[in-house]
């Protein structure tokens, strides 16, 4: 009797061990989006000559990705600022590889527009170089899907060079489904060329099928080093622009304050919206921002048609910092000018 009786209590045991591990560690096909951080910007950029030596922060607000496990999923259901998402909403139908390699290059490609940014209205020695066309992805129906992969970067299409994906696509557009076109591409630095018949993108048009964007890197007379760390994606363009712009002119337009915010720029310096808004302002908040820096772009008439109920991002970040964070106070931003501007004017 006693043997049996101890070998219940080890399968009793056994049994909660695996499922405290299950409830704990077996991943789900879902993922969880929740705050991030809100990390201080001057930790990433350096710049010769030209230190970050005043109080207060620019702060980087990132949104938290996790896969899913069974008891971060049922706590997910009881915070309003967590989402449970599908992967093809988190990364578009790509691989965590691919993924990770577009969020890294978005975050370059942001950080050469914001440094752009900055140096212009700093009055500095800045140049932009066109090095052709990012593949961010490539569809599973075109015919250069198992030619072309993320991370390619296309420089000529029939011979012609490209370094913006304007006129690339103008080119493509006076062509038809099946007509053969050589792609020059560079695949870690090294020149390859590959033919193939375009597709049917939609009723008007035919292309090769491919999801692209500008290549883009900067050249500057005063050296500079940003490092962001493990931070992907684009949204940190306007408050890298900030730090950048405040530590060449070596003048404190924070006035001690601890800033947050979010926001594509570009090489105009305007100001572009993100996903995640909602979170961020909790990361915000929980990092003792006081202010918050969020991209406004007016919507059009057609999107007011389309989406009666659409809501920009500075709306969705004063809603959720009102019920929230009602300490921090939301600033609507629409360009790089403005967003000085109300710095400026900041030293109270």
């Amino acid at each position: 009797m006693k043997k049996r009786s101890e070998f219940k209590q080890w399968l009793l045991l056994i049994v909660a061990v695996a499922t405290v591990a299950f409830v704990l560690f077996w991943p789900l096909p879902k993922y969880i989006e929740g705050p991030g951080e809100a990390s201080a910007i001057n930790q990433f950029v350096k710049i010769k000559n030209h230190p970050d030596k005043y109080s207060g922060y620019f702060m980087l607000t990132s949104v938290g990705i996790t896969q899913a496990r069974p008891v971060t999923y049922l706590l997910a259901k009881f915070f309003p600022y967590y989402t449970i998402e599908n992967p093809e909403a988190v990364t578009s139908g790509q691989n965590m590889t691919e993924y990770e390699k577009v969020q890294d290059f978005y975050m370059r490609s942001s950080i050469s527009q914001a440094t752009y940014t900055a140096y212009k209205a700093a009055h500095q020695q800045v140049k932009l170089i066109d090095n052709g066309i990012y593949v961010l992805q490539v569809q599973p129906q075109s015919k250069f899907k198992d030619k072309l992969k993320v991370g390619d970067v296309v420089t000529e299409i029939d011979g012609h060079p490209f370094k913006r994906s304007d006129n690339f696509v103008k080119y493509i557009q006076g062509k038809k489904k099946n007509d053969q076109v050589e792609v020059t591409y560079l695949r870690n630095g090294k020149r390859h060329q590959v033919t193939a018949p375009l597709m049917q993108i939609d009723k008007h048009r035919a292309g090769i099928g491919i999801t692209l964007t500008d290549n883009m890197t900067v050249k500057t007379e005063i050296s500079i080093k940003v490092n962001p760390g493990d931070v992907g994606g684009p949204s940190g363009g306007l408050m890298f622009s900030l730090q950048i712009y405040s530590q060449l002119i070596k003048q404190d337009i924070r006035h001690g304050k601890k800033i947050a915010g979010t926001g594509t720029i570009n090489d105009n310096g305007q100001v572009g919206e993100i996903g995640g808004i909602d979170k961020k302002i909790i990361a915000a908040k929980k990092s003792g921002a006081t202010i918050f820096l969020a991209p406004y772009v007016k919507p059009t008439k057609t999107v007011l048609r389309y989406e009666p109920d659409h809501i920009t991002n500075y709306q969705l970040a004063k809603q959720t910092a009102k019920k929230y964070a009602p300490n921090l106070k939301v600033v609507p931003i629409s360009d790089f000018n403005q967003a000085i501007k109300y710095l400026q004017n900041q030293k109270d």
